[in-house]
């Protein structure tokens, strides 16, 4: 879902993507029943936006995320929202995903959409399920920047071909 953005009024529809230093906004209204979800690799800014790679930058899918669920019957006033991502995965003086939690924070901020949960930051990966039309949202943690996984012993071959899932 890099790069997109979706909405529905599917009552059993689970949106599911997974982030790094990305951020996904889940936004829904409560009243219409209908919410959606994007997914931006960027901040981005105004110049960038007129891009070909337009569909990469927060700016641009908040936008769309924003009129599409408003062109769906929502309304802004009742728009709530939950954020996740931003982990800081590669180490350098550029934090990209803090850069891209503050834009989404002051997104919302400057639209008046209120943020009801969600989680930024750190430095781990995480699976994201969003349910547009009730709200529930559910993260799965994958990962810490810089840790690695203790070594495992070597897997056996098994008889006849068969094979061992770990």
């Amino acid at each position: 879902m890099e790069g997109q953005f979706y909405v529905s009024d599917d009552p059993d529809l689970v949106l599911t993507t997974v982030l790094g230093s990305c951020v996904a906004a889940c936004l829904r209204d409560p009243v219409a029943r209908i919410g959606g979800m994007n997914h931006f690799l960027l901040p981005g800014d105004s110049d960038r936006v007129k891009s070909r790679d337009a569909e990469r930058y927060g700016v641009h899918l908040m936008e769309l995320l924003v009129n599409g669920l408003m062109s769906h019957g929502a309304q802004r006033g009742r728009l709530e929202a939950k954020l996740f991502g931003g982990a800081r995965t590669i180490f350098t003086s550029c934090d990209v995903g803090e850069m891209n939690a503050n834009f989404a924070e002051h997104f919302l901020k400057n639209e008046g959409i209120s943020i009801v949960g969600g989680s930024l930051r750190g430095s781990s990966g995480r699976r994201v399920e969003f349910w547009p039309v009730s709200g529930r949202a559910r993260q799965i943690f994958i990962g810490e920047a810089g840790k690695i996984d203790p070594p495992r012993a070597p897997a056996i071959p098994m008889p006849d071909g068969d094979l061992e899932l770990f």
